[in-house]
């Protein structure tokens, strides 16, 4: 799965499309009808069905119903199945900030949402989910140097409003390994990353946040390279997903290898530290800020 920065797209579905989009393809892959044989169910092209299967469109009610017909499903499951399938075309909360919400990041917000384990590597800013209010405009404004201030601050609230996963009930956990580098990045200025530090050092208390901060001691190593974030959900219709970005594209990876990649270099960047170093090393930088 992937997804370039530079193209239009669709909206990003919902975690829950994704899951039904998922059980489609294995309720035709059961009931040995091939791709061909459901579009001709439906009087659409083969390609139609596939997309309804990768989530890459909403799923119509009326195509739903007569693919599970098809399928033989059971008139109380088809009911419950269209049902989940129109709950699923409802919007993301993240839509209400499509002015401000660039396509190639729209999925991320989704995955984002619904994964029940983060894990993600920064080697140049704090993870967008741990930012302070001040921080994050100062990032903005830096990505964003000839946006308006109303349009800035929709794009700090839309940062500070995927923030509010972390206070659920159900967080999802939270791994974060950083470079010491983002640290020595001044900001929005002393004051700003001072209070960005003292964020750091409230979140790496709870029980559902680690925080490992790589430190230049530690010279070369796997994971020098793109950020990242991995992807984990409870659902296991679901498999892991990375997104990865570059200047000028961004991707989002399902295969097993490039996946298990990531997750070495992850696991490998975590033992170049520990919480006790990472903790001691923010003490030590917000003094310098003092």
């Amino acid at each position: 799965m992937s997804e370039t920065r530079s193209g239009s797209g669709t909206s990003a579905p919902t975690v829950l499309r994704m899951i039904l989009g998922r059980r489609l393809q294995e309720m035709r892959q059961g009931a040995g009808v091939s791709l061909e044989d459901a579009a001709k169910a439906l009087r659409v092209k083969s390609l139609t069905v596939r997309r309804l299967e990768k989530a890459e469109v909403g799923l119509k009610p009326l195509y739903v119903e007569k693919l599970l017909e098809t399928y033989g499903a059971g008139r109380q499951e088809i009911d419950e199945f269209v049902a989940m399938a129109e709950q699923a075309n409802e919007p993301g909360w993240w839509h209400a900030y499509r002015d401000v919400l660039p396509n190639w990041f729209t999925a991320y917000v989704s995955l984002e949402s619904g994964a029940k384990t983060l894990r993600t590597y920064e080697p140049h800013y704090v993870t967008g989910l741990l930012q302070t209010p001040a921080y994050a405009r100062a990032v903005l404004r830096g990505g964003f140097p000839n946006e308006d201030d109303p349009g800035l601050e929709r794009r700090v609230n839309l940062r500070l409003r995927r923030q509010s996963l972390l206070e659920a009930p159900d967080a999802p956990t939270l791994w974060v390994v950083m470079e010491e580098a983002v640290l020595h990045r001044v900001v929005g200025g002393p004051k700003v990353m001072r209070e960005q530090i003292d964020r750091l050092l409230e979140v790496s208390e709870l029980a559902h946040v680690s925080l490992d901060i790589v430190p230049f001691t530690a010279g070369a190593h796997l994971g020098a390279c793109a950020p990242f974030t991995y992807f984990r959900f409870e659902e296991p219709e679901l498999p892991d997903i990375v997104y990865s970005e570059i200047l000028s594209a961004s991707m989002y990876l399902d295969q097993r290898s490039d996946v298990a990649a990531h997750l070495e270099a992850h696991n490998r960047m975590s033992l170049l530290t520990s919480s006790m170093d990472s903790k001691a090393l923010l003490h030590r930088m917000r003094k310098e800020y003092s």
